[in-house]
């Protein structure tokens, strides 16, 4: 009986740690099948999680903090777009200076506002998400997965978003705006980690601090790799890091299973272990969108 509640404890915390990793890979996706790669994840997860618990201590209320952090990551999906759609940049560079902006404004403005060393007040009852508020978190999440897939490969519209990803010149020239279409992925990418990054300050913590994010959107990109871009897949992979992160929480459970201490550091660093062996492992045989990550240039 102990054996099976602590199965479930466990089991309890990856889906709560898999959330946000799942909204995050699922934003990617979005954005990624269009043909616009997004390395920025973090960074909008970070600032979303920053504004909401930011707002949300302010006015003393959770909604409207989500509806801050969701504000604050589609600004930074909007630059994204902006940077890397109309000005044809590079999408690398653009999501790379996105994650630096957001890790250096997060703290500058925490500081200015609250001036206690880069985080927010604790959030109290009105200005968070209760239990049941997470358990609607995880139920969107889950319920995200097979909307994404509909979407995608069931709706006209997600026949042009993947079309646009794999030949934008095609879809040119039957008449569809590659452009309006490419910015509309964006901003569900936007949507999404704003979710994300609510979830981690007003939902798993009660407030913001300093970074943390802690490297989840860059493990929700192995996951997306590792998903090979389907939104099943990415369930199943998002719940593997989450289950990762949910027994460094329990070293007590390892030692009892496998006989002998492990250390915590080592248990901690699984996830991002992980993501270093996929992004090694499996870019080369995970074949992204064919036009993904390359300016569309409209021939005349």
């Amino acid at each position: 009986m102990e054996s099976l509640t602590i199965l479930l404890e466990v089991f309890n915390s990856s889906l709560r740690l898999a959330t946000p990793l799942l909204l995050a890979c699922l934003a990617g996706l979005f954005s990624e099948r269009a043909g616009i790669f997004d390395i920025g994840l973090e960074g909008k997860m970070l600032a979303a999680a920053f504004f909401s618990a930011a707002i949300a201590a302010v006015t003393g209320s959770v909604w409207i903090g989500l509806l801050a952090g969701i504000g604050a990551s589609l600004a930074l999906a909007g630059i994204h777009g902006l940077a890397s759609i109309t000005f044809r940049g590079d999408q690398l560079i653009s999501g790379v200076a996105i994650n630096f902006l957001a890790a250096g404004l997060t703290v500058l403005i925490a500081q200015s506002w609250f001036q206690q060393g880069g985080r927010t007040p604790s959030l109290g009852d009105g200005a968070r998400f209760g239990p049941l508020g997470s358990q609607i978190f995880i139920y969107v999440a889950l319920m995200t997965v097979p909307a994404s897939w509909w979407v995608l490969f069931r709706t006209r519209f997600g026949l042009r978003l993947r079309a646009v990803g794999e030949n934008p010149a095609a879809v040119d020239t039957a008449g569809v705006n590659v452009v309006r279409l490419r910015f509309a992925a964006v901003a569900i990418c936007g949507v999404l980690c704003g979710i994300a990054g609510a979830y981690l300050s007003t939902a798993l913590q009660a407030g913001f601090v300093k970074d943390m994010t802690a490297g989840r959107g860059f493990i929700a990109l192995a996951a997306l790799i590792f998903a090979k871009w389907r939104p099943w897949h990415a369930l199943g992979a998002c719940f593997l890091f989450g289950f990762l992160q949910a027994i460094s929480l329990r070293p007590d459970l390892i030692e009892a299973v496998i006989g002998f201490k492990v250390q915590v550091q080592l248990l901690d660093a699984l996830p991002y272990i992980l993501t270093v062996v996929i992004l090694a492992g499996f870019v080369g045989s995970a074949i992204p969108p064919r036009a993904g990550g390359a300016p569309y240039v409209k021939e005349r």
